[in-house]
């Protein structure tokens, strides 16, 4: 392997450790802060510049998980027949969908019985890739133009959405709509659709795409250059489409009380299902960030990198530790399994109660914590990746 591959694939591979990191804090947010259920962190009537930002730092994950799997699929079509590519890529898209609704939804819910089954980014990444398994058999150009109606056009079904009377129906709400829409399935067991996967696909298909610049055609230098433009004229689109107005997010801002909280109401774009605006900037960050990483090494970075390297596997443990904490901290509390039980009827995950919970500095200081002991362990798995290439099932995960 060359010395230019290997930094393009650490280049990716710190760029997802970086998300997955920075997607803890929203998790963690989720389970342990008092106002998790009882305010929206956006809200620029209610919020505060610390929890807002807190949360919109978090809108650059799952888009950069997104592409970056699209782009990490084109570099295995290199190495791969197309049938292998689509054989591997449907299988893995099965299991994906697989884990998110046995081992993903227990994480998130606690809930033995699965009263509530969640899909989620995971699940839009399945299916993404069984749906690309399909497309990687056609002409590249064909791909990209596919890619790009999707992104560019899915918005004009917010003119759709917006109108009285409208109701989306379950294909809709799983297509596009979403917007944690919930379904009953059996007796008291429901569906959540927290990502309706079809702009999810689409920003995909150019992650796979985009994946011709990390390719030998393109040297360091070309690529950076390359990159660099791309995110800048991403960032500036973003700043042109949300300054109209007018089409690419279902939201509009509007203007507040003074500059700052305008800047907010301009910055707070939608992600169920992901705006034009919001791929936009959260891409144009992360292309960005894949320019600047482009030769850095450090440690800081290998240890990005070994997050980057056990993405999947970080985050399934992340899930079910960060959850463990709260249980730890629901009885630290002082209530009882049977107040856990009751609080399932305003909210589906056990061990939480509207209300309750800590303030953002221990939501910090618990996010740290989990980090440095999830280190050990994908440090760990990584290493044993690496020592058994030879166990195909190890690709899968």
């Amino acid at each position: 392997m060359s010395t230019t591959t290997l930094k393009r694939i650490d280049s990716i591979d710190v760029l997802r450790g970086i998300v997955m990191v920075i997607m803890a804090i929203d998790h963690v947010r989720d389970f342990v802060h008092d106002q998790a259920y009882t305010g929206d962190p956006l809200n620029v009537l209610t919020t505060t510049p610390v929890l807002y930002f807190t949360r919109w730092i978090t809108h650059l994950c799952a888009p950069t998980f997104v592409f970056l799997s699209g782009l990490s699929i084109y570099l295995q079509s290199i190495r791969k027949s197309k049938a292998e590519l689509s054989s591997f890529l449907f299988k893995r898209g099965l299991w994906l969908i697989f884990v998110e609704i046995c081992l993903i939804s227990l994480a998130f819910t606690f809930n033995p019985s699965y009263n509530f089954i969640i899909l989620q980014v995971i699940w839009a990444i399945g299916i993404s890739m069984i749906l690309l398994g399909f497309l990687c058999r056609l002409p590249y150009k064909v791909v990209l133009a596919i890619g790009l109606v999707i992104v560019l056009g899915h918005n004009v079904l917010d003119f759709w959405e917006a109108a009285p009377g409208f109701k989306a129906g379950f294909w809709w709400d799983l297509f596009h709509h979403g917007l944690f829409a919930v379904y009953p399935i059996v007796g008291d067991h429901h569906l959540i659709i927290m990502y309706p996967f079809v702009p999810w696909t689409g920003l995909m298909i150019l992650g796979y795409c985009f994946g011709v610049f990390f390719t030998a055609k393109f040297t360091s230098t070309e690529r950076q250059k390359i990159l660099t433009r791309i995110g800048i004229f991403l960032i500036g689109f973003f700043v042109v489409l949300r300054a109209i107005n007018v089409y690419g997010d279902p939201h509009p801002w509007t203007t507040q009380a003074n500059g700052f909280d305008t800047f907010l109401s301009f910055m707070n774009v939608h992600k169920y299902p992901p705006s034009l605006a919001y791929m936009s900037v959260m891409i144009g960050i992360a292309i960005l960030a894949l320019a600047f990483l482009e030769n850095i090494q450090n440690k800081l970075t290998n240890v990005f990198r070994t997050f980057g390297r056990t993405a999947f596997f970080y985050y399934i443990i992340h899930f079910y530790m960060a959850h463990a904490i709260t249980a730890v901290l629901f009885f630290y509390r002082g209530h009882s399994y049977e107040e856990a039980v009751k609080a399932l009827q305003k909210i589906p995950f056990l061990f939480q109660i509207a209300g309750e919970g800590y303030s953002l500095e221990i939501v910090y200081l618990i996010w740290i914590l989990l980090i440095i002991s999830l280190y050990p362990l994908c440090k760990w798995y990584d290493s044993y990746k690496t020592a058994h290439k030879e166990k195909w099932w190890l690709s899968y995960l």
